[in-house]
C-alpha cells in the first residue's frame, strides 16, 4: 500500500502542512520537530509525492551518480564518462531529448551518506543510479543497500555498479561492471617479482572496502606462488608466518597516506627494495617520501601504483602502475543507465586490468 503524506504526519503527529514543509525546505521549522519528521518519513520510507498512485511507478529523468570524492580522478573520469551518455549533446537546440540530467552525489567514503543519497534519489524516482567504487564490506551496510536498491529497481529504477562487485544479495537487480582488481594486483607483483624483488612493501586503502582487499589478495597470491609469503626468522631460521602483515600498512586512498604509511614501511623494514601503492594518488606519497628519505627510484627502490591516473605517466620517473579502463567503464555504465546497451550475461562482467610497466620499477642493486 501506498504511504502518504498524512500518514507521515500522524506517525510524527504534526499536521500535513509541517510535513510538507520539512520536505521542501520552504519554511522554517523547529529542528526538534524536523527530526520528528524525518525520523517518520526513513520509518515509513516515505516516497515524495506518492498519493498519485498513477505515478507510482513512474520514473523521473534523474539520474544520480554516486562518487566517494569526485576530486579523485579516479571517480572523476568515471562520473564524467557516465555523464557523456546521460546528459549527451542534444540537439544544438537547448532543448532536452531522450537525455536525463545528471547528479554527483558526494559520498566523501560515508556508508550513511551513501544510504541517504540513495533515499533522496528514490523520492525522487530517479530513473537510474550508477554507484561508483569500491563498497564497504560491512554486513549491516550491505544489507541496507541491497534492501534500499531493491525499492529502487521495484519502482522502475535502473541500477548499475561501475568499477564496483555486485551484492552478496539481490545480483538479478544490477548490472555490475566489476574491475579485475585482484589480477591487476597479482600481475603488478608478478613483474616486480620477475625482476628480482623479493621484499616488498604495500601501501593498502581503507582495510573495509572491496576494492583494498581485491588489489591485496592479488599481491599476495602471487607472492605465495613465488615461495615469498614468509620470511626467515632470525631466531631460529625458521618461517614467519605474519610477515606480510609486517610489510603492509593501510590508510586511505590519498597522498598524504602514501608518505606516512612509506615511512612507517621503511622503519619496519628497511631491506624492502619495492613498494606497491593502493593506487597513483598514494604512490605519489610514496615516492615522496623515498626521496625525502634521500633514496632514488628506481635504482634504490622501485615504486608502483594502480589505475593509470592521467598524471602517472608524467611523473619523474614515469610510474609503473596498472590500468583501469576507466573511461570505457564509465560511458558503459552511462548506457545501461539510459536503456542504450544490454545488461552483460548474468547481469556482471568483469573488466581486465592491463600492466603498464615504465621507468619506476627496476631491478634491486646487488
Amino acid at each position: 500500500m501506498t504511504v502518504t503524506l498524512a500518514d507521515v504526519a500522524a506517525r510524527a503527529r504534526v499536521s500535513p502542512a509541517t510535513v510538507s514543509r520539512v520536505l521542501n525546505g520552504n519554511y522554517p521549522v523547529a529542528a526538534s520537530t524536523r527530526e520528528r519528521v524525518l525520523r517518520a518519513v526513513d520509518d515509513l520510507d516515505y516516497v515524495l509525492n506518492g498519493p498519485a498512485s498513477s505515478l507510482a511507478a513512474a520514473t523521473s529523468d534523474l539520474v544520480g551518480i554516486l562518487v566517494n570524492d569526485i576530486a579523485d580522478p579516479f571517480f572523476g573520469i568515471m562520473a564524467g564518462a557516465a555523464q557523456t551518455q546521460i546528459g549527451g549533446p542534444g540537439d544544438g537546440s537547448g532543448r532536452a531529448g531522450g537525455e536525463k540530467l545528471a547528479v554527483i552525489c558526494n559520498t566523501g567514503g560515508s556508508p550513511e551518506r551513501e544510504l541517504t543519497y540513495l533515499t533522496l534519489l528514490q523520492r525522487q524516482r530517479a530513473a537510474a543510479v550508477v554507484l561508483t567504487g569500491g563498497a564497504v564490506e560491512d554486513p549491516a551496510h550491505q544489507a541496507a543497500m541491497s534492501a534500499k536498491l531493491t525499492k529502487l529497481a521495484d519502482a522502475g529504477t535502473r541500477i548499475v555498479f561501475c568499477g564496483r562487485p555486485p551484492l552478496p544479495e539481490g545480483d538479478a537487480l544490477v548490472a555490475a561492471l566489476a574491475f579485475d582488481n585482484r589480477g591487476g594486483g597479482r600481475r603488478l607483483a608478478e613483474h616486480l617479482i620477475s625482476l628480482g624483488h623479493r621484499r616488498i612493501g604495500y601501501v593498502a586503502g581503507p582495510p573495509e572496502r572491496t576494492t583494498t582487499r581485491h588489489r591485496l589478495e592479488g599481491h599476495r597470491e602471487a607472492l605465495r606462488a613465488a615461495g615469498l609469503d614468509t620470511a626467515p626468522d632470525e631466531a631460529d631460521g625458521g618461517r614467519s608466518p605474519d610477515d606480510q602483515d609486517r610489510l603492509t600498512v593501510h590508510g586511505p586512498y590519498d597522498r598524504r597516506s602514501g608518505y606516512e604509511a612509506t615511512l612507517e614501511l621503511l622503519r619496519r623494514a628497511p631491506d624492502v627494495t619495492a613498494i606497491v601503492a593502493a593506487n597513483d594518488t598514494v604512490a605519489l606519497g610514496a615516492c615522496a617520501a623515498v626521496r625525502d628519505q634521500g633514496m632514488r627510484i628506481p635504482q634504490d627502490i622501485s615504486v608502483a601504483g594502480f589505475d593509470d591516473l592521467p598524471f602517472s605517466v608524467d611523473a619523474v620517473p614515469a610510474l609503473t602502475t596498472v590500468r583501469l579502463p576507466l573511461f570505457e567503464a564509465g560511458a558503459r555504465a552511462g548506457r545501461l543507465a539510459m536503456g542504450k546497451e544490454n545488461p552483460p550475461p548474468g547481469g556482471i562482467a568483469t573488466i581486465a586490468a592491463e600492466l603498464m610497466i615504465r621507468g619506476s620499477t627496476a631491478a634491486p642493486r646487488g
